[in-house]
């Protein structure tokens, strides 16, 4: 026999030719209301449930993928953001090595999360659709040995009611009408079962994707947050270190010009109305005197060196005798109210530098 392909026969060809045209003529005669069509309204809304499961599956899975190219997009943005603030973060500026530092952790957290995503939710849907080709053609093809079955149906009953009866095509008939019912059936029973279990599984798949994307969205952000909050540290810091820069040389040109007005007064002045002037000023600010700042928060003191703060409260703040027993963030001085009445520097305390305010 000649080979019309693949394996296929012009015999075999022959037959499905054969049994499309018996399939169209059947669903003319159908439609026509000559010959009846076995339906099963059960079965009928399984489909209907599937086609939509289908749909918002693959609407899902477009968004899930729409959603991490957007973190790819924000990804590279904030890299782009990093290492423009790498380039121009001067060397000798405050926290060099942190911002480098808090750079890499921010890259690695954006790869992180995009990878997480990517692994858990978006492969959870790809797997969770890829069924969904294989039932659908199934549902095609017990859809067209239902017609084969009606077809089979109608042959046998037609030759049953002629007159002449032929028992040979009679027989023949019934046989080919229990092979089209058994394979019809066999279909229908497989997809009667497996499309509720199906519609039914969308829940647990749903749950699955959205609780693994929540859970590593909130890990992502409270991550996040930290890294930003240590960046923010960072630039308080660093503005903190200019402008005490910029009061320090301001206040070393006012000593300067205190000091060479004071050599011209003392041309004029007596050492009796010098030695009056300096111990004037001596009694005004204690020894060691910096700047003054004012709380802006309550401050309990948790140990005996620290200062206790009320808000509105102003500090004179004083150098440290020893620079390496400064913690960061935190000052030492006197309050202005205890030293006006005492007079006495030995009060002093330290404070953390955040619940005050410079003025």
């Amino acid at each position: 026999m000649a080979e019309m392909g693949k394996g296929v026969t012009a015999g075999k060809l022959a037959i499905n030719v054969q049994k499309r045209l018996t399939r169209a003529q059947e669903k003319v005669l159908q439609k026509l209301g000559k010959a009846d069509e076995t339906r099963d309204a059960a079965f009928e809304e399984m489909v209907a449930n599937f086609n939509k499961q289908m749909v918002e599956g693959t609407k899902l899975q477009k968004d899930l993928k729409t959603y991490v190219t957007a973190v790819k997009t924000l990804h590279d943005a904030s890299r782009r953001l990093q290492d423009c603030l790498a380039d121009m973060y001067e060397p000798d500026w405050f926290g060099k090595e942190e911002m480098d530092a808090l750079a890499e952790d921010t890259d690695t957290l954006w790869l992180d999360y995009h990878q997480s995503i990517t692994d858990k939710s978006v492969t959870c849907m790809d797997t969770y659709l890829t069924q969904f080709p294989d039932i659908k053609a199934r549902i095609a093809k017990r859809d067209r040995k239902m017609v084969d079955f009606d077809s089979a149906r109608h042959h046998f009953g037609s030759l049953q009611k002629g007159k002449k009866k032929d028992e040979a095509k009679i027989a023949k008939a019934e046989e080919d009408l229990g092979r089209a019912q058994k394979i019809f059936e066999e279909l229908n029973v497989e997809l009667q079962d497996e499309l509720p279990a199906l519609w039914d599984s969308r829940v647990g798949v749903y749950v699955n994707t959205f609780q693994s994307l929540a859970g590593h969205q909130e890990k992502f952000h409270r991550d996040m947050s930290k890294l930003s909050q240590n960046l923010n540290d960072i630039m308080t810091k660093l503005e903190e270190q200019r402008q005490l820069k910029k009061d320090g040389t301001a206040a070393a040109k006012t000593e300067d010009g205190a000091k060479s007005e004071e050599a011209d007064d003392s041309k004029s002045v007596s050492p009796a109305q010098k030695s009056a002037v300096t111990n004037g000023s001596d009694g005004e600010l204690p020894q060691g005197f910096l700047y003054k700042v004012k709380a802006v928060h309550d401050y309990a003191a948790t140990d005996g060196d620290e200062l206790e703060l009320k808000m509105g409260d102003v500090v004179l703040v004083l150098g440290f005798d020893n620079p390496d027993e400064q913690d960061d963030g935190w000052l030492m001085g006197v309050k202005e109210s205890q030293w006006l009445q005492e007079k006495d520097a030995s009060a002093k305390g330290v404070f953390p530098e955040n619940f005050t305010q410079k003025f």
